[in-house]
């Protein structure tokens, strides 16, 4: 069973919680506030946990050199990398407005810490958790510095090896008991072929004391409907008002009614999990009473005589008699009373 702890104020997740839903908006709000706020709304009133974003503090994120490249891509807000990400970048004010706005409409809000500032300001805007990107799974003083900030974690572990997340679990572990691997693969759309879901089985096996959970970039539900039929405890989706908007992320992303559709087909799934003890259920009765076979006899049975297998048959019979499954326990028994053929055989019938 998978370890559990509070993720969110009053929201466990691990062993049977719910799936943890988290609703990627990341930067596809296109700069504006007021665009933001729509997706956080969307995100809520579409049955999602939480909306996230991406937060940056670009100079200590990325070089000087980084941020001064020409940036030609159709997906542009500015002719160098720097102007595109500062055009995209919330500040910290803006993200104080955003939580607020989170907390009055009743969804958790936080953000992938996309640099070590970034991390310190998110503690400081006192976030629920703090989401690792892929990017920053490698990055080993930063995960030790979030993990030392006390507060959960979830870790996404696309473009990393094996060995590397162990380390990562190793890292986080010593100081920080509380976080979630999610299995990811970076590429968007992320092709199926290329979605690996038998990780998520891989990480449960390797790391039994963690939930693990999935991240997905694919287009479509059914690959992340099937990561919580494998026991993802959080799966998170980038999200979009509109895949035709500018940007790298909307082509990868779900829309309202598919993050809608994701989230009934989640619960579906969970409550369709049920219990992993087998046994005939209540709402079979009825099946049972009018279908379910039994035991009768495939000739005439005078009273005294004893049993043996060819004097039987399985029917659906009239009255309900013996079950079959303890037909052979019937063999060398005496019968008490004169039977007719089909007739049902009862318990009360065998000496």
């Amino acid at each position: 069973m998978s370890l559990e702890f509070e993720l969110c104020p009053g929201r466990m997740i691990g062993g049977a919680h719910p799936c943890f839903i988290i609703a990627e908006i990341g930067q596809n709000h296109q700069g504006d506030i007021e665009t933001a706020k729509k997706m956080i709304k969307m995100a809520k009133d579409c049955g999602a946990d939480c909306a996230k974003f991406q937060k940056s503090e670009l100079e200590c994120k990325f070089s000087k050199p980084a941020l001064e490249r020409p940036y030609n891509s159709k997906h542009s807000w500015g002719k160098t990398y720097g102007d595109h990400k500062r055009y995209l970048e919330f500040s910290h004010d803006q993200y104080r407005e955003l939580k607020k706005y989170a907390a009055e409409v009743g969804i958790f809000l936080t953000a992938s810490g996309m640099d070590e500032m970034a991390v310190e300001f998110l503690h400081g805007l006192d976030v629920p958790f703090f989401k690792v990107a892929s990017c920053d799974a490698n990055n080993f003083p930063y995960l030790e510095k979030t993990a030392k900030k006390g507060r959960p974690m979830v870790v996404s572990t696309g473009m990393q090896s094996m060995e590397t997340v162990r380390r990562v679990y190793a890292t986080v572990k010593q100081h920080n008991p509380n976080f979630t691997l999610l299995q990811c693969s970076s590429a968007y759309p992320l092709d199926p072929a290329h979605v690996n879901l038998n990780v998520i089985k891989c990480y449960q096996k390797e790391f039994p004391d963690v939930p693990i959970g999935y991240s997905g970039h694919e287009q479509g539900l059914y690959i992340t409907v099937a990561a919580v039929a494998m026991g993802a405890k959080v799966v998170e989706r980038h999200v979009t008002l509109d895949k035709t908007l500018k940007g790298n992320d909307h082509e990868a992303s779900l829309e309202p009614s598919e993050l809608a559709e994701l989230v009934r087909a989640i619960r579906l799934i969970e409550a369709a999990m049920g219990s992993p003890e087998k046994m005939m259920l209540p709402c079979e009765k009825a099946c049972h009473d009018k279908l379910g076979k039994s035991v009768v006899a495939s000739k005439k049975i005078a009273k005294g005589t004893v049993l043996s297998l060819d004097m039987f048959a399985v029917k659906v019979g009239e009255p309900k008699g013996i079950a079959p499954e303890t037909m052979n326990q019937l063999v060398g028994k005496k019968i008490n009373v004169d039977v007719e053929y089909d007739d049902s055989i009862l318990q009360n019938m065998i000496e």
